[in-house]
């Protein structure tokens, strides 16, 4: 292919989320290297960062409570985005704009891929034909080695066509470095916290991401250890009001209205990270990435993680660094006692062990989680089909 590249993505929403974060960055590496990056979703709160990094939004109805109905429809118009743009690739990242996406790309005859974001359950023959589409891609890219496993296991005849390329977490502005002690103290203000240690638990208000499980093991916590820490629960509630007003009952319940706080959505989470003590991600069902896990050991944060899904295969320590020399910990996800015994021995973690570890967490997420480590390999999934040299050129500007 002589001229650059222009790569279509298709997700449902364009506001915040890690699909919708990997989105944008994907499309900064695109129009980095020269080529055209085009996003097929209903606007949202990314939408600037979009069109910040040089890509354009066209528009595509993708939030619907029954998907199968606008599935044929948007088939045709991404069908026509992709003659009218002179779309050269399609990648499709959520499912139902995936059928549409993948229906518009045959028809089109241009290379259609697909990245592997969720476990997505699978409960009887409908679902598991409705999840397949998630594997249909000429080239299937798997988030982490443990979303490897799931689509292999599920589609065997994808094997041969599915890579794993791990989510990446941007250095530069996760970098405590760059992080001005005015922009920590606003947060501070903001959500008026105190001199006592700060956890935080970056990740939507939902079931599973584990809030209502840990707002429990910080009631048994304080009455171990007093009062003496802080929790913010960091993360949209995304029109959940029974669950959220759930998590208003479970504070008052076990009296940690001084110790747990909903803060909502946070537009600097850079400085959330460097404000914390440390991070915990109890999430109760498997994560198929880990980004706030990766994030937190990039700005050199103790970090706690359920056992589920690919958290695990994030925070493992390096080869030549011992589970007790470590600032990550690996905890059963159920285990309430476990994470109350884990969080109390992280708050009297020395000082020293941390700066001495920091450095080490930071070095271990630039070498395998990073985003440049993630637009190269995904650049050169395009280059593949395509038969262009993006990657190379990424590569250069970097």
């Amino acid at each position: 292919m002589t001229k650059a590249p222009t790569i279509l993505q298709v997700i449902p929403w364009l506001d915040s989320g890690g699909v919708e974060r990997g989105t944008v960055d994907i499309a900064a590496a695109i129009t980095s290297s020269g080529g055209k990056a085009l996003v097929a979703a209903e606007a949202g709160r990314l939408l600037p960062e979009l069109e910040a990094v040089g890509g354009r939004l066209l528009p595509l109805k993708g939030l619907s409570k029954n998907p199968l109905r606008i599935l044929f429809s948007n088939a045709k118009a991404i069908e026509r985005m992709i003659r009218e743009e002179g779309v050269d690739l399609v990648h499709a990242r959520s499912r139902a704009p995936a059928w549409s996406a993948y229906i518009a790309a045959r028809r089109a005859g241009v290379p259609f891929v697909t990245t592997y974001h969720g476990a997505y359950s699978q409960k009887g023959r409908l679902k598991a034909f409705y999840n397949s589409v998630m594997a249909k891609g000429d080239i299937v890219i798997a988030n982490s080695h443990y979303t490897a496993r799931l689509v292999i296991g599920r589609n065997p005849d994808a094997e041969n066509r599915t890579m794993t390329i791990h989510r990446g977490v941007d250095m530069d502005l996760f970098d405590p470095q760059k992080i001005s002690d005015e922009r920590i103290q606003a947060l501070r203000s903001k959500w008026e916290l105190d001199a006592r240690p700060v956890m935080i638990l970056p990740s939507r208000l939902t079931r599973w991401k584990g809030q209502s499980f840990i707002i429990p093991v910080m009631g048994a916590l304080k009455k171990a250890i007093g009062p003496t820490f802080q929790l913010l629960l960091i993360g949209d509630e995304q029109g959940r009001e029974s669950y959220v007003a759930e998590l208003d009952r479970l504070i008052a319940e076990h009296d940690v209205a001084d110790c747990v706080s909903r803060v909502g959505h946070c537009k600097d989470m850079p400085a959330a990270y460097a404000l914390a003590t440390m991070v915990i991600v109890p999430s109760q069902d498997a994560e198929t990435f880990g980004r706030s896990a990766a994030e937190g050991l990039a700005m050199g944060k103790p970090t706690l993680v359920g056992d589920l899904g690919a958290q695990p295969e994030v925070v493992a320590p390096p080869m030549d660094v011992t589970p007790e020399q470590w600032i990550a910990s690996v905890i059963a996800h159920d285990d309430a006692k476990g994470w109350q015994e884990a969080i109390a021995q992280t708050l009297t973690m020395p000082e020293a062990k941390k700066q001495q570890v920091a450095p080490v967490a930071r070095n271990l997420i630039e070498a395998c989680f990073s985003l440049k480590s993630m637009g190269q390999q995904t650049l050169a999934v395009y280059d593949q089909l395509l038969g262009c040299d993006l990657a190379d050129r990424y590569g250069a500007e970097r």
